[in-house]
């Protein structure tokens, strides 16, 4: 089966999720700190779970030969051809606060490599996918295809993170430091929106550490679909996770590098 095959299911995959995520949002729920204290804040909600189990079921049933790797349930059957990777919910600290700057990320890997992915905002009805080849955005009042802005100067970038607090006190830090100072302009709090908007030509440089692989698999097809590029900050791929700098432009990604690791 290719690719483009299962597009419509990851489509049903988000539009699944989505109704089992959004009646908890804005409203009274439980939410409990994976990081029980012991480092910064990690929410997790019912919301999460309710979504993650929903998609567990339907790719169970669909594709049972296919691995599973989720925020919320950890991973089956990680060594499969195809691994489909999901965070139901990426933003969760949006989530709880009702800002809508969160979303489901349903990624799918072909021998380790990421080939499909899909960012779904159930509130505002937006959906940003892509293969790696050519990426789209769906939602309430337009569909288009997605292409990332072409800015070489960091002087004149919008760039996002999720939070600095992140990046720790140490050297991280620092490099991070030296790229916003850089920058035009830099946003907080966005998680796979910043990714989302940078394939759409609104943001052109995310920068981010302590990724897991939930976090940015999915969001890897839609950027170099849109033509930008996502990375580790040493150059390598991104698909595992770590530390991340995601760009619309080759040349604006090489001088971020040349920055964080300066």
């Amino acid at each position: 089966m290719s690719v483009v095959d299962f597009a419509r299911f990851v489509d049903e995959l988000a539009t699944q999720s989505g109704q089992a995520i959004l009646p908890f949002f804005r409203t009274a729920f439980a939410t409990e700190d994976k990081a029980k204290g012991q480092a910064a804040f990690d929410p997790v909600t019912e919301a999460d779970r309710a979504g993650e189990a929903v998609m567990r079921q339907l790719i169970k049933r669909t594709f049972p030969d296919h691995g599973i790797l989720g925020e919320e349930f950890g991973a089956e059957d990680e060594d499969a051809e195809y691994v489909w990777v999901l965070d139901p919910i990426d933003g969760t600290r949006g989530f709880i606060a009702g800002l809508p700057l969160w979303g489901t990320l349903i990624g799918l890997t072909r021998q380790g490599v990421p080939c499909y992915g899909l960012m779904h905002q159930p509130f505002t009805g937006e959906r940003f996918f892509g293969d790696g080849q050519a990426a789209h955005y769906r939602g309430p009042h337009a569909t288009r295809r997605l292409r990332t802005r072409r800015k070489a100067d960091l002087a004149e970038a919008i760039m996002a993170t999720t939070d600095p607090r992140l990046f720790g006190e140490g050297s991280d830090r620092e490099a991070y430091g030296r790229v916003e100072r850089a920058a035009r302009l830099a946003r907080y709090g966005t998680d796979c929106y910043a990714y989302s908007m940078l394939a759409a030509g609104q943001i052109d440089l995310v920068v981010e550490a302590q990724l897991k692989p939930y976090d940015i698999v999915a969001m890897i097809p839609v950027i170099e679909g849109a033509g930008g590029i996502v990375t580790t900050w040493e150059g390598a791929p991104a698909a595992k996770g770590g530390r991340i700098v995601a760009a619309g432009d080759r040349r604006l990604h090489e001088a971020a590098l040349a920055l964080l690791n300066a």
